[in-house]
C-alpha cells in the first residue's frame, strides 16, 4: 500500500519530519509588549512637543502634524476657490486643488516616518498613527457661509449654457390653463348652405351640357386640325431655368445646372428594361416540309417496322394471327374450294368484310376529329397568340347602315375574330373601330372592303320589322312612305390603319348617337375623339 504524503500544514515539515515546538524562552511576548508601549509613549511625547521623530536608520524627519486652521482662514480659502471656479469654468477641479495647496501644508510620502520592518512591532500601531494626523478643529464652522456658496453655485449654473430652467420646476408653476373656445352661432348652417349652392350650380351646369349635346352642337369640329402654339418653356426645362423663357439661357447665373438647388445630381436613374416590340413579331421557325416521295418513303418504313413488331408478337403467341384480308380480286384464290362450292355465300361474306373495314376506317377518322369545344378553344388560343405579337387598329367610315344584314355581318365577324372596338351609328355617317391581332385584322379588312356589297338593300321580314321598331327612323331600311331607301351611293372607306400599343376598348359593342357631340363623348373615354373629325373630313 502506498504511504500518503503528509500535508505541510498539519504541524509537520515538508519532508515529513515534525517541526520543533517553539520554546518559551525564544519569544517573550510580555517583554515585547512592554517595549512597544514604551515606544508609543515616546512618540506621543515628541509629537506634543513638535520635535522630530527619529527614524529606524538614525536620521530625523520633520513631523507631518500641523496646527489646526481657524474659521477666518477657512473662509478666505473658500473665497479663493470660488474665484478660481468662476475664472476657469471648463476645469473646476484643478484650480480648487491649487487654492487648497496654497493655504494648507501638503503631506508628501517623504514626510511620513519610515520604520524598519525588522524593528517594527508585530501588532497594529493604530494609536501611534492617530497621533500624526491633524486633530479635529474645536470651533464649529459658520452655517451662513455654505449658503453663500450655494447662491454663487446657482449663479454659476444660470450662466451654464447646458442648464435648462424648465427642469427646475419654475415653468410648471407658472403654467396657465387653456381657455375654452366655443363655435360661433350659425357656423355649420352657413357651411351647409354653401354646399347646397355648390351642388345646385353643378346640376345646372350638367343640365346645360346635356341640352347642348342634344341640340347637336359640334364644338370641336375644326379643333382637331388646329396646331397649338409651342409653350415658352418645355416642362422638362422648367426646373433648370430660373425665368419662364429661353431668353435667359445665355446667362449662366439663371441656369440651374451646377447650383445646389439644381435637379441635376450625380445619381443615375436607370430606366426599366422593356422587351423590344420587334421581338414579339418574330415568326416561329416551322419544320421543313417533305415532298410526296419523301412522305411515301417514311410511310413505308414506318409500316414495315410496325409489321415486323406484329409478326414477332404472333410468333411468341402474344397475339392471335389476323384473319385473311379477302377482296373481290383474291376471293377465289383465298377461299379456294368454298368459293367453288358456294360462290354466292362467299361473295356475300367478302362484301360484309369490305363493309366492316370501311366502317372501321370512318369511325377511326371520327374519333380523331376535334369536338366543337376543342375546336373553339384551339381557335381562341391561336387568336390570343396572334394578338400577343402585336395589336393593330382599323377605322372604317360607312355612309349608311340601314340594311340589317350589313349590321349583322359587322357584328358577327368582329366577335368571331376576337376583335374589340365599337360601331357608332349616326345620321350623317357611321364609324367602325376594330382592334386585334394582325391575322384577324386582315380577315376583317378584307370583309369590309371586298366581300360585303354595300349597295344592297332588301325588304325586311316581319320579325325584322318588329325587332327594328325601337330604332330611329334614319336607321330603318324603309322611309316614311314605306319604300326601300336607295343605297346606290353607299360605300365603305378605310380612314385609319396602324399598330397600337394597347387596346382602347375592353370588348365589342355598338352605340347609337343622335349628334356629333354624343359620338365624341363616347370616343373621348378611349382618347380617340380625334378619329371622328378625321373621318368627317375624309372624302
Amino acid at each position: 500500500m502506498v504511504e500518503k504524503r503528509p500535508f505541510p500544514g498539519d504541524g509537520h515539515a515538508a519532508n515529513g519530519v515534525k517541526r520543533p515546538k517553539p520554546s518559551a524562552t525564544s519569544i517573550n511576548i510580555q517583554d515585547k509588549l512592554a517595549e512597544a508601549k514604551a515606544k508609543a509613549a515616546a512618540i506621543k511625547a515628541r509629537a506634543a512637543a513638535g520635535t522630530a521623530i527619529p527614524s529606524t536608520n538614525g536620521a530625523s524627519t520633520p513631523s507631518s502634524a500641523a496646527a489646526p486652521m481657524t474659521a477666518a482662514e477657512k473662509l478666505a480659502a473658500m473665497k479663493a476657490r470660488m474665484a478660481a471656479l468662476k475664472a476657469n469654468a471648463a476645469s473646476t477641479s484643478a484650480p480648487a486643488q491649487a487654492a487648497h495647496s496654497s493655504t494648507t501644508p501638503s503631506r508628501t510620502e517623504d514626510a511620513r516616518p519610515r520604520y524598519n520592518e525588522a524593528m517594527a512591532p508585530r501588532f497594529p500601531t493604530t494609536l501611534g498613527n492617530r497621533a500624526t494626523e491633524s486633530p479635529a478643529p474645536t470651533s464649529k464652522p459658520d452655517k451662513r457661509e455654505p449658503k453663500k456658496e450655494e447662491q454663487e453655485g446657482e449663479e454659476d449654473t444660470n450662466k451654464n449654457p447646458y442648464w435648462d430652467p424648465k427642469s427646475a420646476g419654475t415653468a410648471r408653476d407658472n403654467r396657465v390653463s387653456k381657455a375654452l373656445l366655443f363655435n360661433q352661432r350659425g357656423k355649420y348652417s352657413e357651411q351647409a348652405s354653401k354646399l347646397r349652392r355648390q351642388t345646385k350650380l353643378e346640376e345646372i351646369k350638367a343640365l346645360l351640357a346635356n341640352r347642348n349635346r342634344l341640340a347637336k352642337l359640334d364644338e370641336n369640329s375644326e379643333r382637331g386640325f388646329l396646331v397649338p402654339q409651342p409653350p415658352d418653356v418645355e416642362w422638362w426645362d422648367e426646373g433648370i431655368l430660373e425665368d419662364k423663357t429661353y431668353d435667359c439661357i445665355d446667362n449662366p447665373s439663371k441656369v440651374k445646372i451646377d447650383s445646389e438647388d439644381s435637379i441635376i445630381t450625380v445619381y443615375v436613374q436607370h430606366p426599366v428594361l422593356l422587351k423590344a416590340p420587334q421581338d414579339q413579331l418574330l415568326i416561329p421557325v416551322k419544320p421543313m416540309y417533305l415532298t410526296t416521295k419523301e412522305q411515301a418513303k417514311l410511310r413505308r418504313m414506318r409500316r414495315a417496322e410496325e409489321h415486323k413488331e406484329q409478326q414477332a408478337k404472333i410468333r411468341l403467341g402474344l397475339e392471335p394471327p389476323p384473319p385473311p384480308k379477302v377482296k373481290r380480286g383474291n376471293m377465289m384464290r383465298v377461299m379456294g374450294e368454298q368459293a367453288i362450292a358456294d360462290p354466292t355465300a362467299v361473295e356475300m361474306l367478302v362484301e360484309a368484310q369490305i363493309q366492316e373495314r370501311h366502317e372501321k376506317h370512318v369511325q377511326t377518322n371520327e374519333e380523331r376529329k376535334l369536338t366543337d369545344e376543342q375546336r373553339r378553344a384551339k381557335i381562341a388560343e391561336n387568336q390570343k397568340k396572334d394578338a400577343q405579337k402585336g395589336l393593330y387598329m382599323c377605322v372604317f367610315k360607312i355612309d349608311s347602315l340601314v340594311f340589317g344584314k350589313h349590321r349583322y355581318q359587322i357584328d358577327h365577324n368582329a366577335k368571331e375574330h376576337a376583335l374589340t372596338g365599337v360601331t357608332i351609328f349616326n345620321p350623317k355617317m357611321n364609324l367602325v373601330i376594330v382592334e386585334g391581332g394582325h391575322w384577324s385584322i386582315q380577315k376583317y379588312k378584307r370583309l369590309m372592303l371586298n366581300r360585303i356589297k354595300w349597295t344592297e338593300n332588301m325588304m325586311p321580314s316581319g320579325a325584322q320589322i318588329e325587332k327594328q321598331s325601337e330604332d330611329p327612323q334614319w336607321l330603318k331600311p324603309l322611309d316614311d312612305t314605306y319604300r326601300l331607301k336607295d343605297n346606290a351611293e353607299n360605300r365603305c372607306l378605310l380612314v385609319f390603319e396602324g399598330e397600337v400599343k394597347q387596346r382602347a376598348f375592353r370588348k365589342w359593342g355598338s352605340k347609337i348617337c343622335e349628334s356629333d357631340g354624343e359620338a365624341k363623348e363616347i370616343l373621348a373615354r378611349a382618347k380617340l375623339d380625334s378619329l371622328w373629325a378625321l373621318a368627317k373630313n375624309t372624302l
